[in-house]
């Protein structure tokens, strides 16, 4: 496709989703092709440059200046029976990361305290394993029980759930669930043997059925094609998918990952543009590997995080992540205001957040 006719499907691309329209098959030709320049050498060309000032355009036209901040807790790390390709906890990998049992309730608590004053709306509880059982999930429900009454959104990421155990956490005050489908269904076995993608598809199925905020993503950098990305991005879209994490692939020694190149931040920055036409009005929420990725920030240079607040995104993770440590806190508070973002405040437990 020449510049010419990528520049006016690109056009065209953008119409749609400003409307919040799917993409014809040329429209999202043209945005595939756009962001594969990103791969490339030097200066770039037009129509990448497009397709990011069009991501903005939609971010601007869909959620304005404002920016939300969600933030977790490692609440049982290690030893997971799967065989993720990319992650430090499962116990087919010889890592380095933390191994411990489940935190006491009021640990998480605490810290969820911390990030509500740090103006995190969202707290998820992580914990490592295919689901939680026995004294586990027994910690769980006291931990999302005491989260919520802090006035933050309790929100858990444990894997796969019964109907019974969701209906018990809701009963506790759960506000969410965040459970990601990682990459496509077509790239699914080259990361993971020991469980079906139908069965995160459930899971995610499960939680847009009890009514609540749902958030479902996937890590980017691990060998998957730009079309696998849109794949993804469909799939989401067809489920009904709102919220929207992306996480950057953070290669650690001892995954079968471990020797992936670090996305550039061209790259990063098409991919988020890709995920904006796709997913219009969902909310883009970068979590794991932008401190490796776009490194500090920096708003008078226009370099680093600067780059990631000023582009497709409206959501950001807080903090550390579960076997990394995040970026400053405070430096992320300080660029949001510098670029001219507010944060957006938390609603009522009881009350869905936008975008939710």
């Amino acid at each position: 496709m020449s510049f010419s006719n990528t520049n006016s499907h690109l056009d065209r691309a953008l119409a749609l989703a400003l409307d919040n329209q799917p993409l014809d098959r040329e429209a999202l030709d043209a945005v595939l092709s756009a962001a594969a320049f990103s791969t490339g050498t030097g200066a770039q060309p037009e129509p990448y440059a497009r397709l990011l000032e069009g991501a903005r355009e939609l971010r601007r036209a869909h959620s304005g200046s404002e920016l939300s901040l969600c933030a977790i807790v490692n609440a049982k790390s290690g030893g997971c029976s799967e065989d993720c390709a990319f992650c430090a906890q499962s116990s087919r990998h010889k890592t380095l990361s933390p191994r411990h049992p489940f935190l006491d309730p009021e640990e998480i608590a605490r810290a969820a305290e911390a990030m509500l004053a740090r103006g995190a709306t969202r707290f998820g509880i992580v914990a490592s394993g295919l689901c939680p059982t026995g004294g586990d999930f027994e910690r769980l429900l006291r931990a999302v029980e005491l989260v919520a009454a802090t006035g933050m959104h309790a929100d858990v990421s444990v894997g796969l759930l019964t109907a019974e155990q969701l209906d018990r956490l809701v009963a506790a005050g759960l506000s969410g669930v965040h459970h990601n489908l990682e990459v496509a269904e077509s790239f699914f076995p080259q990361i993971c043997t020991t469980h079906a993608y139908e069965e995160d598809v459930f899971a995610v199925r499960q939680a847009l059925q009890a009514g609540l905020f749902v958030c479902s993503g996937g890590i980017f950098g691990l060998g998957e094609s730009w079309a696998q990305r849109a794949e993804l991005a469909l799939t989401l879209r067809e489920l009904g998918v709102k919220n929207v994490p992306v996480n950057f692939l953070i290669p650690i020694a001892g995954t079968r990952m471990e020797h992936r190149p670090v996305l550039s931040r061209a790259e990063s920055l098409a991919i988020v543009a890709v995920l904006r036409y796709l997913l219009p009005r969902a909310s883009l929420r970068v979590c794991g590997g932008r401190g490796l990725v776009f490194g500090a920030a920096n708003a008078e240079t226009g370099q680093g995080q600067s780059d990631l607040f000023d582009s497709g995104v409206n959501g950001l993770m807080i903090g550390d992540y579960l076997t990394t440590p995040g970026t400053s806190i405070q430096a992320d508070l300080d660029l949001a205001d510098e670029l001219g973002f507010s944060i957006a405040p938390a609603a009522s437990p009881a009350e869905p957040e936008a975008g939710g």
